[in-house]
């Protein structure tokens, strides 16, 4: 059961200002908030006395006039419970209402049987709540398709790593662990972390780019995630590089997936294993080299196509097959800026460090987007 207390829509405009932006002046809290100092002063007692935020050290008065306390999130006042799921493993964290990872952790799947995937995350979840008081919700992402159904919730359509499709794993998780469940693809349940705590803290327009077995990307625009009309948002994966006769898993010659994923790199580099490719392009080995140049060049397409369909404020690069854009920062810029629109300015990229438990972290935090 959820320890998430009920909330009214004008705490939970408080308690998202706070929890998005950090601390705030009751006087700030006002103002963005359009409410009246008495109402926002009952609001946050309310938010108090079910110890969601608290009282910090009075901030320097904007002008004239007294000291405006400030109002701060209580981290301790919930956990978040997050699950990635890959074909052979599973990775948990535990994330507090601040946004911190408080523990991560991983096993491997000895099946990807369904119900058996299921009796996993669920005796992971027991031992977890054992250990961490106050779980509120638990998020579970994986890479494939999540479609939302009026009766069974959340429904992976297809996940080619778990050979799972139409699999209503909301609802299943929900029934075995008797917590709130929010499921997401994990690129986008990335995005909504990097969004609210981590590189994309302050834009409210920014996309999530993951590079690694596939490539996938989450958008937010006005500070909301893009869900899509059939939640498939941000399929970059087939877009056209503009050359080359290399083809991807679906037959299409020269798209992003032909060169940027690390099968593709692989297949280009004549290699078995992604390190080794690396280091082979480091030496100047020149399959290997190209290979990397050439996945290089596919990002750079990616990240101008978005620049110049969403015009965002940052662009965050991630996932274990970072060293793309690590190895040949040249060739991305190079590619970004040979195809953008001439009005379009180059984007801020960050490039993030990056750990398989990170999309649990990110599952963890679209539970708390889900309940809060």
């Amino acid at each position: 059961m959820s320890t998430w207390p009920e909330l009214r829509e004008a705490q939970r405009v408080i308690l998202l200002d706070v929890l998005i932006h950090g601390s705030r002046s009751r006087a700030e809290l006002a103002r963005r908030s359009g409410l009246s100092r008495a109402s926002l002063s009952r609001l946050t007692r309310e938010l108090g006395d079910l110890g969601l935020v608290r009282e910090a050290a009075a901030a320097p008065a904007e002008g004239r006039g007294r000291p405006s306390d400030t109002i701060q999130i209580v981290p301790e006042a919930a956990a978040f419970l997050g699950f990635k799921l890959t074909g052979d493993a599973l990775y948990a964290a535990v994330v507090d209402l601040g946004g911190a990872v408080l523990h991560a952790e991983g096993e491997p799947l000895v099946t990807r049987e369904v119900a058996d995937v299921v009796a996993v995350i669920a005796r992971t979840a027991d031992r977890l709540r054992a250990r961490f008081a106050r779980v509120a919700a638990m998020g579970v992402c994986l890479a494939g398709d999540v479609r939302r159904d009026a009766g069974a919730g959340a429904v992976v359509v297809g996940s080619d790593f778990l050979g799972w499709h139409e699999v209503p794993i909301e609802q299943l998780v929900m029934r075995a662990t008797g917590l709130p469940v929010a499921v997401s693809n994990d690129v986008q349940a990335l995005t909504s972390a990097h969004h609210w705590f981590g590189a994309g803290v302050g834009a409210s327009s920014l996309a999530v780019i993951g590079l690694g077995a596939g490539i996938g990307c989450g958008i937010v625009v006005g500070d909301h995630a893009v869900a899509g009309a059939k939640g498939h948002p941000g399929k970059v994966g087939h877009l056209p590089v503009g050359r080359g006769a290399a083809r991807c898993d679906a037959g299409h010659a020269g798209c992003v997936s032909a060169y940027v994923t690390v099968a593709a790199i692989l297949r280009n580099a004549g290699t078995a294993s992604f390190w080794e490719a690396l280091e082979n392009a480091r030496a100047g080995e020149p399959a290997a080299e190209r290979a990397f140049r050439d996945a290089a060049e596919a990002l750079g397409a990616v990240i101008a196509a978005l620049v110049n369909l969403v015009d965002p404020e940052r662009i965050i690069v991630t996932g274990e097959g970072l060293a793309v854009a690590e190895l040949h920062p040249d060739v991305v810029e190079l590619a970004v800026r040979s195809r953008l629109d001439p009005a379009s300015e180059a984007p801020q990229v960050t490039l993030q460090p990056f750990a398989f438990t990170d999309y649990a972290w990110g599952a963890a935090v679209t539970a708390m987007t889900a309940l809060v």
